[in-house]
Order: structure tokens, then C-alpha cells, then sequence
């Protein structure tokens, strides 16, 4: 072991620490000279560590640090590694440096347990974090390149700020994982490299969480990946998102919703279906990639409604919504449900495409009581002309009382699945046919039915040309004729 360097020590004089050699000084300032620590090799400084204009720093083996880095000098990162053990908060000023290895083993109590980075860093081989946070500037970025790992991020222990992890070569069928709570399977889609920025922890709207700009209150986790790939995909790839605890933003989740905000928007857009959040990961596939984030389905992101209502017609139900604007929207899709948990298409209405102008919406849900439930829960699926979308604000009608028979086909207009909705009060077998505008009977069923509620499917018209049909549906006295329509 090398004796201790003075409590206080500057260097003027090169000095090499190598093999087991350990050395220990209170506080240490490099004032212009070579210090290299070799492999195998420990600098352990409980205090400051600083190195000025001038000086060199050479860490082949372990630097310890308890206080703060400050780097004006120059550090050669060879394969060693820099290692926070403070009790309290540390900066580390890089001043342009690159290190291979950092580890932050901070023992301070939660919320002073920080390594504070002002500035942008690079590490090259591993960032390993074991007590304690790495937090940046929001103006500053940690950089993982292709090839550097993060291992360590856990409930109060992760990377707060920007965290970018770059990966080359992604495509073909090999799934990637960025290790900072985002993946991605290309899907055969050739991207070339991919440089995914997680901003999380800052508690800072549209920079580390989105918002909903007509309503603070709604708004999403605090965690944002924004994608850039070399080249985007041609055909859909999929994503896994994950956050901690941390970042749920006061939320909870019973289910949530992947938002992608498309680089020439300004607004966050649904990217596929709500699922459950319990876990704090969903996987979602998108033919775009851009930023993204998550919400629950109480704080949807924004959407350019400025109404949606629903109401009782009689046995019926009504649905009325405005928009103010729109852009490249190709339709609403009108969705229902019996529990407000599975919805299913019932209706669509073409958009206006692009337009400033206030446009007024409506379709009516007919028969109410033949979803056998008290209540009737709605809500809008706004499509874009690129495949994104957006959901609506859930909206409810009371259900009329239920008796007699009814049927529903859906959704409609049907392009692949297409199912009949039965209620009846009575058993018996059910008979329908479906026949051609000209009257011919192109298939024929039959079904038994218990009193209640019953899905039909007829996968078999998915089949069938383009057009407008008729659908006969007998049940002992009953007997129900419904158009229906084949995009």
C-alpha cells in the first residue's frame, strides 16, 4: 500500500499509482501534472477530486471520489472506472471528458443520494448504478454509444434527466434492448442506427411529461423517449416501454395508453389499444417513430375535440361531438361498450381531412336494450390518414328497460370481422340469412340461444364483394331485417 497523500494534497509532480498500490488523501488538486492510476490499482479521495488546466488523468484501475470531480484538465479513460461514495450530494464536472466506467454508490439519504451531472458526459463501456441517483441538468445528456450498458436502475435508483443510448445495425428479427425502459423488434425494417433520449424524473411538462395544453391536469407519466433512426421503418415495428414507480406522476393505472407525438405535430396521438398498466410495461407496434410516453385513460394526452356528448332518443342513443380543427384526419370510429371495459365498433363517420373551420358530428346507436346492462359506455376512436389515432373522453347513456328482442350487427360498415348482437327473453334457435340487393340468399345459419345477450359471428361475409346487404334474422315470433354495408 503507497502511504497517504497529505489531508490536503495538490500535485505538482507526476505521480502513477500501479499494481494493488492504494492511495488516500482528505482532498486532492491535480495543479498541472500527470496522475495515472494503473489496472488493479485504487485512488480512493474522500473528499474533492479536481484536476486543472493542464493536467492529465490517466484511470486505468479506481478512482474514488466522496466530494465532488471537477475536470478542466484532460482524462484518458483507459478501462477503469470512477466511483461516487459520497454521503451527501456530488457534482461531476466533466469538462469535456469521456469516461469508460462510472459507478454512483452515493449513501446519503433519499433525496440528497445524487451524482449531479451540469454537463454532457459520455461513458463508453458501463454505467452502473448501485445506491443512490444520477441526475443531469435539463440542458445536459449522459451518452451511452453502441456497445455501453446501464445495469442498476431500480425504485430510487435510476438516471434522472437525459439518458440517450445509442444502438447500430438495428434490423432483420433480432428484438433490441436499450436498457433504459425501451425496446424495440424491428420487424424485418432495416434502421440503421437508433438513438433513443429518455428524459424522466424532471417533473417538467412537454420536456420530461406530456400535457394536455387546454387541461394541466391531464397528463402523463414523467418519462418521454424520443426516437431517431437512421431510417424509419417502412412497415410496423414493435415497442416495449417500461418506467418505476417514480415516474408514475401521481397517476395510477388500470389501464394505459402509448402516446406518439409525430415529429411534424404538436400533438400526442394514440398508438394502439389501451392495456393493462399494473406492471408498468406495454407493448404497442407503430409504423412511425418519434417521441413517446404514456398516460392512463383518465388523463388522455391532447385530442381536437371540443365536445362529445351522449344522450338517450327514446329507446335510442344519441351521440353528438365538434371539432375545432382538423388535420389529415380520415375518421371517427364511434365505439361501445356494455361494462366500459371491452368496446366494440359500431358506427364510422369520414372526417373533414384537413380543416380550421368547426365541424359537427353525430350518429345515433339504436335500441339501447339489447346490450343487457343499466348502462351503455362510448367513446370516439379519431383516425388519422397514417394509420394514428386518438381516444376520446368516455361518455355513458342510462338504458332504457330491457325486454323483447333485438339484434345488432357490427361494426358497421364491416371490412373483416362481422358479428350479430342478439338479445331475446325467450330460447329458441335462431335463423338468418343474408341476401344481395337483388334479393338472392348468399348464407344461411342457425344458432340456439338462451335468454340474454349472444354474439353471433359470420367470419364467412368477410368473403364477399364490396356492397350493401340484408340481413333476415327469425327467433320464434320475432323477426328483424337490418342493412348492413361490406367496405
Amino acid at each position: 500500500m503507497m502511504r497517504p497523500l497529505s489531508t490536503h494534497a495538490a500535485l505538482a509532480v507526476a505521480l502513477t499509482l500501479a499494481g494493488a498500490a492504494t492511495a488516500r488523501a482528505q482532498s486532492l488538486t491535480n495543479t498541472g501534472t500527470p496522475l495515472t492510476v494503473e489496472a488493479g490499482a485504487l485512488l480512493a479521495v474522500p473528499g474533492a477530486l479536481t484536476s486543472q488546466a493542464g493536467a492529465t488523468l490517466t484511470i486505468g484501475g479506481t478512482v474514488q471520489v466522496g466530494g465532488d470531480f471537477t475536470n478542466a484538465g484532460t482524462v484518458v479513460p483507459a478501462s477503469g472506472k470512477l466511483v461516487f461514495v459520497g454521503p451527501a450530494d456530488q457534482t461531476l464536472t466533466p469538462g469535456g471528458a469521456t469516461l469508460a466506467n462510472l459507478e454512483v454508490r452515493n449513501t446519503g439519504p433519499a433525496g440528497n443520494n445524487r451524482v449531479l451531472l451540469p454537463a454532457d458526459l459520455t461513458v463508453t463501456q458501463l454505467l452502473s448504478l448501485t445506491s443512490g441517483l444520477l441526475r443531469t441538468a435539463p440542458t445536459a445528456t449522459l451518452r451511452l454509444p453502441d456497445g455501453a450498458m446501464l445495469t442498476g436502475e431500480a425504485p430510487g435508483r435510476y438516471v434522472q434527466g437525459n439518458l440517450r443510448v445509442d444502438r447500430a445495425n438495428v434490423g432483420g428479427s433480432t428484438p433490441v434492448d436499450f436498457g433504459h425502459g425501451f425496446g424495440l423488434s424491428p420487424n424485418g425494417n432495416a434502421l440503421g442506427t437508433v438513438r433513443v433520449t429518455r428524459t424522466a424524473g424532471l417533473q417538467t411538462a412537454n420536456v420530461s411529461f406530456g400535457q394536455n395544453p387546454g387541461n394541466a391536469s391531464q397528463k402523463g407519466i414523467d418519462r418521454i423517449w424520443a426516437v431517431v433512426p437512421d431510417q424509419q421503418p417502412t412497415a410496423p415495428v414493435d415497442l416495449t416501454l417500461a418506467w418505476l414507480p417514480d415516474d408514475d406522476n401521481g397517476l395510477t393505472f388500470g389501464q394505459a395508453q402509448v402516446w406518439r407525438m409525430p415529429d411534424n405535430s404538436a400533438a400526442w396521438q394514440a398508438v394502439g389499444s389501451p392495456a393493462s398498466g399494473a406492471a408498468r410495461t406495454l407493448t404497442v407496434s407503430t409504423a412511425g417513430l418519434s417521441r413517446l410516453t404514456v398516460s392512463n385513460l383518465a388523463n388522455p394526452l391532447p385530442v381536437e375535440l371540443i365536445s362529445f356528448t351522449a344522450e338517450r332518443q327514446g329507446a335510442d342513443g344519441l351521440l353528438r361531438w365538434a371539432t375545432a380543427s382538423e388535420k389529415n384526419s380520415d375518421r371517427f370510429e364511434v365505439e361501445s361498450s356494455p361494462d366500459g371495459r371491452t368496446f366494440r365498433r359500431i358506427g364510422t363517420v369520414a372526417g373533414q381531412g384537413s380543416s380550421s373551420q368547426r365541424h359537427e358530428y353525430a350518429l345515433v346507436d339504436p335500441t339501447l336494450a339489447r346490450y343487457a346492462a343499466d348502462l351503455v359506455y362510448y367513446r370516439l376512436r379519431q383516425v388519422d390518414r397514417d394509420g394514428t389515432f386518438a381516444y376520446s373522453p368516455v361518455r355513458t347513456v342510462q338504458v332504457p328497460a330491457l325486454g323483447g328482442f333485438a339484434v345488432q350487427a357490427y361494426p358497421q360498415p364491416f371490412m373483416a370481422d362481422f358479428n350479430l348482437l342478439v338479445h331475446t327473453d325467450e330460447a329458441g334457435p335462431l335463423i338468418l340469412a343474408l341476401h344481395d340487393a337483388v334479393g338472392r340468399t348468399l348464407l344461411t345459419r342457425r344458432a340456439a340461444l338462451l335468454p340474454g345477450s349472444s354474439t353471433v359471428p359470420l367470419p364467412e361475409a368477410a368473403a364477399l364483394p364490396s356492397g350493401v346487404y340484408v340481413l333476415s334474422i327469425t327467433q320464434s315470433h320475432y323477426h328483424r331485417t337490418l342493412k348492413v354495408v361490406h367496405e
